[in-house]
């Protein structure tokens, strides 16, 4: 009995032996020398008429040629880290395969797309549970911008710095962080000076005074999305899509764009004639005699009308001046084929067609797809979520107080 399943076991090891050398026949191929690949053939055959003789003879068999293997594979190999790395290239080319022809991760880069889609900007306390900070920025992508006023004074614009001690790791490594001086205290928050000065609205005239509030909320990183890439490919782009562009050879005053990827809401057809009157886009197409609210062709356009959440329309005014393109209530802007025009739904405040006018068809990369992180209200499709229900009322700093409650 015993000899029964000593033969048994000796056959099991002999099957795993040229499983061994098939392995290393079919893995390493491209690597191993004639010699080689003719003595582990010879052992392969010689493994397939010893498995019917005695016990001690397969025995002395497996014994003597267990170093031939050994002296007959690759000299540096270990089979289970040429496995993983194998699954690891085979991974690495179909996530880059799937980032090149489909799915392409883009993150927003700034505030021209608000409310649609965030870039770095100022939450409301209210709007994050109470939750600890690391869990804050694994869910919404945000650190705590959090200062009150501890001793009376002005604040010293010569007091300024970005190399503040301290603070949290996650809000340095990430956003950077911004120290000053009021009275004889000093503060740090996140970001950057501009983006402190403007959640914060620091003033030099002010007298701050103990119990006063500069920030009581929290810096999110803003939208990480993914845009289709090959959509386009089969149904063209249509007014309204929001879209992320290259920036090859479109340039502001001869000058080339800052950043090399764009996003922005496409609103021009070719063919069509643009004007903006009374913070209202119409549109007269190559088929029409008559200028029509851009709402009324898309309804994409309604809730950058509906007057909520911090959306405002589109103006003729960039930040403090006026676009080059329908500066005015009187210009007009006929588009040609193969080009398009892209307004940011942050009216207000978006460097876009009207101050650096068409974009090429040839630019453009594909249509904002999915948010995929912060799990924030607008988590989920992109460009699907509703205007928050909050009458926009006047900006304040660089955006408009209903877009911090969101």
């Amino acid at each position: 009995m015993f000899k029964i399943l000593a033969k048994r076991k000796l056959r099991r090891q002999l099957d795993d032996f040229r499983k061994q050398i098939r392995f290393i026949l079919h893995a390493d191929d491209d690597i191993l020398e004639l010699p080689q690949k003719e003595t582990l053939k010879k052992l392969l055959d010689n493994s397939e008429e010893i498995g019917q003789e005695p016990a001690d003879k397969i025995r002395t068999f497996l014994n003597e040629a267990q170093p031939l293997i050994v002296r007959n594979s690759p000299r540096f190999r270990s089979c289970r880290i040429r496995e993983l790395l194998d699954v690891l290239a085979v991974a690495c080319m179909v996530a880059f395969g799937i980032r090149g022809l489909f799915l392409q991760p883009f993150k927003i880069p700034t505030s021209s797309m608000q409310p649609t889609l965030f870039g770095i900007h100022y939450v409301e306390d209210k709007v994050i549970p109470n939750i600890n900070s690391a869990a804050a920025f694994a869910l919404y992508s945000a650190v705590p911008a959090k200062a009150e006023i501890t001793a009376p004074g002005r604040l010293d614009l010569n007091s300024f710095s970005n190399n503040a001690r301290g603070g949290n790791p996650l809000a340095k490594f990430f956003f950077g962080q911004t120290s000053f001086i009021i009275g004889d205290k000093t503060y740090t928050l996140p970001g950057t000076l501009q983006k402190v000065a403007d959640y914060t609205a620091l003033s030099r005239d002010q007298i701050y005074r103990p119990g006063e509030k500069l920030a009581d909320g929290w810096l999110s990183m803003g939208d990480h999305l993914f845009v289709d890439r090959m959509s386009h490919h089969f149904w063209d782009f249509r007014r309204g899509d929001v879209v992320v562009f290259n920036t090859e050879g479109i340039t502001d005053n001869g000058q080339p764009l800052a950043g090399f990827y764009y996003i922005k809401r496409l609103v021009g057809m070719p063919g069509d004639t643009l004007k903006i009157d009374g913070n209202q886009l119409l549109v007269k197409s190559k088929d029409s005699n008559e200028f029509i609210p851009v709402q009324e062709l898309c309804q994409k356009f309604e809730k950058i009308y509906s007057g909520q959440g911090g959306y405002h329309g589109h103006l003729n005014q960039v930040g403090s001046g006026y676009g080059r393109f329908l500066g005015s209530p009187d210009a007009e802007l006929i588009i040609p084929e193969n080009f398009y025009f892209m307004l940011g739904d942050n009216s207000l405040f978006s460097s876009d067609s009207r101050v650096w006018g068409l974009v090429p068809r040839s630019n453009m990369v594909g249509r904002a797809f999915f948010v995929f992180w912060p799990f924030s209200r607008r988590w989920g499709l992109a460009d699907s979520t509703a205007p928050l229900p909050v009458p926009t009322t006047e900006s304040r700093g660089n955006s408009f107080p209903q877009m911090s409650q969101q």
